[in-house]
């Protein structure tokens, strides 16, 4: 079993920067990728970014060039730097971790970023 715990969301005005940690927990062996999904009100939950055990990133179109992820491995820690945000990006935000062999997904409970002035 894997935990994931989310936080660093919040209010913060167009054009402005957050950072989200998704601290993890458990079985962390076999994970094969981590990553950031959101789901904003009445609309589906959508990927924002992945990150995969060798490094290798992925990001949604929406988002490239402004959100950056990353991970400190002995931390068990992913990240989400988030600049110039717009009040589109305003979601709850939730971590991944995905256990391919298995095909097993993983998720935090989420944390809201609201975008707005």
């Amino acid at each position: 079993q894997v935990q994931l715990v989310e936080s660093g969301g919040g209010l913060v005005q167009p054009g402005g920067s957050l950072r989200l940690s998704c601290a993890a927990s458990g079985t962390m062996l076999g994970i094969s990728a981590m990553g950031w999904y959101r789901q904003a009100p009445g609309k589906q939950r959508e990927l924002v970014a992945t990150i995969t055990s060798p490094g290798n990133t992925n990001y949604a179109d929406s988002v490239k060039g402004r959100f950056t992820i990353s991970r400190d491995n002995a931390k068990n820690t992913l990240y989400l730097q988030m600049n110039s945000l717009k009040p589109e990006d305003t979601a709850v935000y939730y971590c991944n971790a995905r256990r391919a062999i298995i095909a097993m997904d993983y998720w935090g409970k989420g944390t809201l970023v609201t975008v707005s002035s």
